[in-house]
């Protein structure tokens, strides 16, 4: 007879939850190292209730987080998720209604960067006695229809349980979709409030030990083959580095492969730090955010080899980054759907196993002494670029590229860069020195704003070893500032810069560049003589606002004293944050590369007319890649 134990749906959850692994290499990682919680009505009696009893039966078997906003714990988890390299994570679990709903834009992040994160939105009451209940959509098209039917498409999987038999199912499926490298994303478990209090008896079975193996799919031999036949053919080629390189472990056999043949790295948001900045063969960035050196050669490349990349806009600068006539895609990657992108040669794989076989096979294949001069001087060229935007000297406010290049300089190797949207994840992507695969960490899949302190706390919880600069300019500060008392609750040193600029300064460059004049991008008051939104600027005030949420805050007005504050920071214990107004009008160095955002065909606006003229001239070097 099956030995069982009772135990609630949500005690259920939080035991089986607690003793899930995973392994890669035969090293062994605890997956779930806690559970972020915002309680309301629709969780607080089952998943509340569950996660008190493990914390005061088993304290650390999935420790609870509290946090301030729900979508911002979802990006904590995500950037705990990423800084181990998607071998462990972070639970979340909300209230019905606007809880359960905050997290669907932290789902689309996940899920977007294929991040796993486990999400346990409450629900409706599955035995509908009570219904409509507090918080409760209804639809009138089915009653088994609630507001969580909106994770179905930002999540890579989803459940509802409807009754306690159907737990274990569900749970499994989800681990099988968070440790799969091909598949992971956001899962969700839609709980009925009622179901979660709910009492069964479980087989003992369900809680024991489990360990899933996160696999390492080698080269289908005949795939390998037309990949390094297709290699042996360039005269020209490069490599663009994805965030498969990092997530793989594989920016050692990176290295090799390149030393072996060659062959120079650009690299994507997600896989910047694949090569240290300084390697002979490293280019930088490439695409619309890329350097000179990267987008140059990607310009002639007869050979392209995405490792571990998507192949976003940006990364491809809107398909006009690749102008060879014939170039053609080599496509090593965990997934099928990315392989096959640009008509490429597919090589279905784990980054670092097939780095290794494509070293091995391409033995006696090289480049040549003159491209690789080639790469290393259009690279040393780039470098001096970026030391100039560090050195600018501007007064009396300094440009965005100083404030950069300060916190490169104060920050250790192995420290961690922080950042997700406006004009920051661009220039960083230009011009951050990365000295390390973990250094470099910019949400640009979905480039939520928002994400950078939650970001930060997440990534400093799964690395405490490391110091970790979060780069936030106002508009993403103002978005979600939330987390920083989660940060001072738990004592987590996160080293906030936030750079003052009054606006959406990033859209507003853009919006420049469309003809629309930097129309909504200011923060300014309402002219009461022209009636539109270009007065004065606002009175805003956020290192105040910083201060009086418990973190310690430093005002610098120059370059030299932002540095000073750097380095006194390094000695903190808890969460800092460093304030610097700064000149939103000087653009980072260009990077020869182009991104298409449409341009309005109708205007009676000069601006907009001419920009119109650009836009036309640029689509004309577009390509299919087919």
């Amino acid at each position: 007879m099956t030995e069982t134990v009772r135990l609630t749906v949500a005690q259920a959850a939080v035991r089986f939850l607690a003793q899930q692994y995973t392994e890669r290499d035969g090293v062994e990682h605890k997956f779930f190292e806690g559970c972020f919680g915002i309680f309301g009505h629709g969780n607080l009696a089952g998943l509340g209730q569950a996660l008190l009893e493990a914390e005061v039966a088993d304290p650390g078997s999935l420790t609870y987080r509290q946090a301030r906003n729900e979508q911002g714990m979802v990006h904590a988890a995500s950037a705990f998720a990423r800084m181990r390299n998607r071998l462990s994570t972070m639970a979340c679990t909300a209230s019905i209604g606007p809880g359960a709903t905050n997290m669907v834009t932290g789902a689309a992040l996940a899920t977007i960067n294929r991040l796993p994160v486990l999400l346990l939105p409450g629900d409706v009451f599955a035995t509908r006695v009570a219904n409509p209940v507090l918080q409760e959509l209804e639809s009138p098209g089915g009653y088994d229809v609630s507001v969580n039917d909106t994770f179905r498409p930002v999540s890579r999987f989803f459940d509802r349980v409807w009754r306690p038999e159907q737990l274990p199912s569900a749970l499994l499926g989800a681990m099988r979709v968070l440790t799969d490298p091909a598949e992971t994303g956001a899962a969700t478990i839609a709980l009925p409030q009622d179901v979660q209090a709910e009492a069964h008896d479980w087989p003992v079975e369900l809680f024991e030990r489990r360990v899933w193996h996160v696999p390492r799919p080698v080269p289908e031999p005949a795939a390998l083959a037309r990949t390094v036949e297709l290699i042996r053919t360039a005269k020209r080629p490069m490599i663009v580095a994805g965030g498969g390189v990092i997530y793989s472990e594989a920016t050692d056999a990176l290295r090799e492969f390149c030393e072996a043949t060659g062959i120079p790295v650009g690299e994507s948001q997600a896989g910047k730090g694949s090569l240290p900045y300084d390697h002979p063969l490293a280019l930088g960035a490439v695409g619309s955010t890329g350097t000179t050196a990267a987008n140059r050669i990607a310009r002639e490349a007869d050979v392209v080899i995405g490792v571990g990349t998507r192949y976003s806009d940006f990364t491809t600068a809107s398909r006009t980054a690749f102008q060879h006539p014939g170039v053609r895609f080599v496509n090593v990657n965990i997934t099928g759907f990315d392989g096959a992108k640009h008509a490429g040669v597919p090589l279905v794989a784990d980054a670092r196993e097939a780095l290794v076989a494509l070293t091995r096979e391409l033995a006696g294949y090289d480049t040549g002494a003159d491209y690789r001069d080639r790469a290393r001087l259009l690279a040393a060229e780039w470098d001096r670029t970026v030391e100039a935007a560090y050195q600018l000297g501007r007064r009396p406010l300094p440009a965005q590229s100083e404030v950069i290049g300060a916190v490169n300089e104060i920050s250790g190797p192995r420290d961690v860069v922080i950042c997700a949207a406006g004009s920051m994840p661009g220039d960083l992507h230009k011009l951050w020195r990365t000295r390390d695969p973990k250094g470099y960490h910019v949400e640009y899949g979905y480039s939520c704003m928002g994400y950078e302190i939650a970001g930060g706390v997440g990534a400093k919880l799964a690395s405490p070893d490391r110091d970790v600069y979060v780069m936030v300019g106002d508009g993403s500060y103002l978005m979600m500032a939330q987390e920083l008392v989660t940060a001072v609750q738990e004592g987590v040193k996160i080293v906030v810069v936030l750079v003052q600029n009054h606006g959406f300064q990033s859209i507003g460059a853009l919006s420049e560049q469309v003809g629309v004049d930097r129309f909504g991008t200011k923060y300014r008051y309402r002219d009461a003589d022209t009636g539109r939104l270009d007065g004065t600027t606002l009175p805003v005030d956020l290192a105040a606002n910083a201060a009086s949420l418990g973190v310690r805050v430093f005002r610098a007005g120059s370059i030299d004293e932002l540095k000073s504050a750097l380095r006194e920071a390094r000695d903190d214990t808890g969460p800092v944050l460093v304030h610097i107004d700064t000149d939103p009008l000087v653009p980072a160095p260009d990077g020869e590369a182009w991104w298409d955002v449409p341009v309005s065909a109708v205007a009676a606006l000069d601006t907009t007319r001419d920009a119109r003229k650009a836009y036309e001239s640029h689509k004309t070097d577009q390509r299919h890649y087919l």
